[in-house]
């Protein structure tokens, strides 16, 4: 008899046939819960209420140096973005440059979030900007009073600080209290703003191609935890999942190169997956342990050097070992 697991995670392409159904999970009866991340990451960090969920790669991690780690994850990973288009600035900081955002009052949601994470670390490692050079500053960026889900605490040389519990980081960008923002949501003030807000890379696309053909790093944001509860009284929950996860994302790959009748709204979606090809291979989104080592890498090693990480962890230590490698006829 299969067990009944709850999952929560957005209606991506990726995990569309999972939450169809078409794709089944063995062993596993699915409810699939069509939720936004930031629902989904404070329901699960605040009060565990699914069984397994998408999860921001960052506050995995944090998690991890918990007392009692409440979670085990599979290297599945649902989101991946690169972020230069995600810095903001306005327009009248005397922002021009990376090298401008020294000494600069910067937003984001919150400081552990992966976005800002992966931000901070390729400005550091590609433009040279030390973490501990801008003050940050956190809160809701279009509704007021958010807070970190996490409590953090982070070295003298980083400067963290809520913002006043009635403003918006958005709102803040527009009127020049914040000088740029970090964020992986658009502010609603570049979309519908008064032109005071702009990207720091207009030219972002190429920007971040020239990024990866350099390091090879197609930058991870989520990935997907089980509760360690759950793990630990049916292990074999985790490759179920995993191996549901990887066969939802080949049916994407195949949509995505249709082209009898295109199955997704851009007119010339065949050249841009030809185009990604050619830069980023044939599995460009990959899922899996080893093909994500050095991002992973990367990652574990920004956040601790942002102050976020007790401890710089390896790869190995965030996955269940089952996931490592696979039976062979």
């Amino acid at each position: 008899m299969n067990i009944r697991l709850s999952l929560a995670c957005w209606n991506y392409d990726r995990t569309r046939a999972l939450l169809e159904g078409s794709v089944p999970v063995d062993g596993i009866d699915l409810t699939y819960l069509n939720l936004p991340v930031e629902e989904t990451f404070f329901r699960m960090m605040r009060f565990h209420e699914f069984d397994a969920s998408e999860m921001s790669l960052s506050s995995y991690v944090l998690s991890l140096f918990s007392e009692k780690p409440p979670f085990v994850a599979i290297p599945v990973f649902p989101s991946r973005s690169f972020r230069h288009s995600c810095i903001f600035i306005n327009a009248n900081s005397g922002i021009r440059e990376p090298k401008d955002l020294i000494g600069k009052r910067v937003g984001s949601p919150e400081y552990q979030l992966t976005a800002p994470v992966w931000i901070r670390g390729i400005l550091s490692d590609e433009y040279k900007i030390p973490v501990g050079s801008a003050r940050y500053f956190t809160g809701g960026q279009e509704d007021p009073g958010r807070v970190e889900k996490m409590k953090l605490s982070l070295p003298p040389e980083i400067h963290v600080e809520p913002i006043p519990a009635e403003k918006t980081l958005s709102k803040m960008l527009d009127a020049g209290e914040i000088d740029a923002l970090y964020s992986p949501r658009m502010p609603s003030t570049f979309l519908h703003g008064s032109g005071n807000v702009r990207r720091l890379f207009e030219n972002y696309a190429e920007v971040e191609q020239e990024y990866f053909r350099k390091t090879r790093i197609f930058p991870i944001m989520h990935t997907v935890v089980i509760r360690r509860d759950l793990y630990e009284k049916h292990p074999w929950v985790a490759q179920s999942l995993y191996k549901a996860f990887v066969r939802a994302q080949r049916e994407t790959y195949q949509d995505l190169y249709e082209a009898a009748a295109l199955k997704h709204m851009l007119p010339w979606l065949l050249k841009h997956v030809e185009d990604t090809r050619s830069i980023m291979g044939e599995d460009f989104w990959p899922y899996g342990f080893e093909p994500n080592l050095h991002t992973l890498e990367t990652f574990l090693r920004y956040s601790y050097e942002q102050g976020l990480s007790k401890r710089e962890l390896k790869p190995r230590e965030l996955f269940v070992p089952e996931t490592f490698e696979s039976f062979k006829i």
